[in-house]
């Protein structure tokens, strides 16, 4: 983003009139403004994106209370399979099976009606109904964009990141050197910079490990649609074949429910080093159906290997992920790579901090170049209080919005009521710019982290551990966020920054 421009020195001769101060003034403001639009809606994504990593834990926290298995039999898999389709009782193209995993054990079945828990025999037990979650989700994924054109959004926005990463290196030759070196006693804007060099140092490898992986994740999209139009008609399945299977032959006479269960004794008679975490079933109830089981390899990055069966569930061929083309397993490996799902909790809690502090580096980033905007003497008042309210304000309304869920229900529109509120809010900070300083945001935001761990641990008579440590995880976060702004000043992200001194203003 550019910095103003120096006005011409008083007296120069010019044969066109100079442009209105206030028009120039205004088309900086813009120019700043679609800079700070990208900023937050990259904190955004890598917020979420670190939440995302406990997916599995969060869709547990949020729906306490069901029923939860370690291992379920093949029977009991294909009993919930022809019980669910049966209760819901309209045809469906697509049927899966959430196989019990650490993260989240429970037997989940979702075809393009619904999803239900299931109980170890294959019983219906509740309709899934992690709302919450999934907003997480598909705010990270798609920024709530139409998945299409969403997922390729968030793909330039890790481009962008990728771009930032190379930049900020080249831009300081000592930030290596001065890898350990913190001043954050020093002056707000001298304090600043130290934490976002530092941090920027230290977290290089995970932000351009995970700002490529969601750059490939996002734009593959891209590279994929242009394949199935130039060489396969628009057929995106069948782009899309070497990654996830290609799909069945269409035969739409109808037939029984497809024979999971086989399958999966297949699996155990020959694979039983392996985990199986997915069943899917295409062109379900036709003779033209399909089964596809996908199996976690231990030790390996990609997502696992798939193992295609027939209807009757006599086994086929393995699509090829564990052991085919290099170009093939590369692409397998890019999710785990992303969402740290590769090592276990070690891994997930390494991402989990190191995807906080990566929001941390953006939010010290744009601070520090509106603190040398108002040491310049052209503050951005406006800009500052829009910044403040995407920092706390927007993972305040995502507080808020978890509420209510927990009150209102999972049929509440949680989507259209954050950027509804996240709008409103930002308009008031813009018309009102010092708002965001009186209303303190990070310490509301403090109060309600602190407030929800509490009161989702009270409200909840029985829960793993997995829930209770989010629950403390939640009431810590809140405490240690508070803290700078219950003693003196320090440093404090995102703030409005302070009245510059006199003497540092130039002219």
């Amino acid at each position: 983003m550019a910095d103003p421009v120096t006005p011409p020195t008083v007296g120069a001769s010019s044969s066109r009139a100079p442009a209105a101060p206030g028009f120039v003034q205004r088309a900086l403001s813009g120019h700043a403004a679609v800079g700070l639009l990208a900023s937050g809606l990259l904190y955004l994504v890598c917020l979420t994106g670190a939440l995302a990593v406990f997916q599995q834990d969060l869709q547990r926290w949020e729906e306490p209370g069901i029923t939860e298995v370690a291992q379920v039999s093949p029977a009991a898999v294909q009993h919930a399979l022809e019980d669910t389709l049966a209760r819901q009782d309209k045809p469906t193209d697509h049927a899966y099976v959430h196989m019990p995993t650490r993260g989240l054990p429970r037997l989940v079945v979702t075809t393009d009606n619904g999803a239900n828990y299931v109980d170890g025999d294959g019983a219906f037990v509740a309709p899934e109904a992690h709302a919450w979650t999934e907003f997480v989700l598909t705010m990270h994924y798609y920024l709530h964009l139409p998945p299409t054109w969403g997922v390729m959004f968030t793909g330039l926005l890790g481009v962008m990141l990728c771009v930032a990463l190379v930049t900020g290196v080249l831009a300081h030759p000592r930030i290596f050197r001065d890898a350990f070196r913190m001043r954050l006693r020093a002056r707000p804007q001298l304090a600043r910079a130290d934490l976002h060099n530092r941090f920027g140092v230290w977290l290089l490898p995970f932000a351009g490990a995970v700002a490529f992986t969601g750059a490939v994740i996002g734009l593959g999209q891209l590279v994929f649609v242009t394949i199935a139009q130039e060489r396969h008609g628009g057929d995106l399945e069948t782009a899309y074949a070497p990654l996830f299977g290609e799909h069945p032959a269409h035969d739409p006479r109808p037939a029984p429910v497809a024979r999971a269960d086989r399958a999966l004794a297949w699996m155990v008679r020959h694979h039983p080093e392996h985990r199986v975490t997915y069943v899917t079933i295409e062109e379900t109830g036709t003779r033209g159906q399909q089964i596809s089981v996908l199996a976690d390899h231990d030790r390996r990055l990609i997502y696992g290997e798939s193992y295609l069966f027939d209807g009757e569930g006599r086994f086929k061929r393995k699509l090829g992920l564990s052991d085919g083309a290099l170009g093939q397993q590369a692409a397998a490996s890019v999710y785990k790579l992303h969402f740290g799902t590769f090592a276990g909790i070690p891994v997930e809690l390494a991402y989990l901090g190191f995807g906080l502090g990566l929001c941390a580096i953006i939010s010290t980033g744009t601070t520090l170049w509106l603190m040398k905007r108002r040491s310049r003497g052209t503050p951005s008042p406006r800009l500052e209080a829009l910044w403040a309210v995407t920092i706390w304000g927007a993972p305040l309304l995502m507080v808020a919005a978890y509420w209510l869920r927990a009150l209102g229900g999972a049929e509440m529109p949680l989507t259209g009521g954050f950027w509804l509120a996240f709008a409103l809010l930002g308009a008031l900070a813009a018309a009102m710019p010092g708002l965001a300083r009186k209303l303190n945001l990070r310490l509301l935001l403090a109060a309600a982290l602190a407030a929800t761990g509490a009161g989702h641990y009270l409200a909840n008579a029985q829960l793993p551990a997995a829930s209770i440590m989010i629950d403390v995880a939640l009431a810590l976060g809140g405490v240690l966020l508070a803290l700078p702004e219950l003693r003196s000043p320090g440093i404090r992200l995102a703030k409005s920054p302070p009245a510059p001194d006199p003497r540092s203003v130039p002219g």
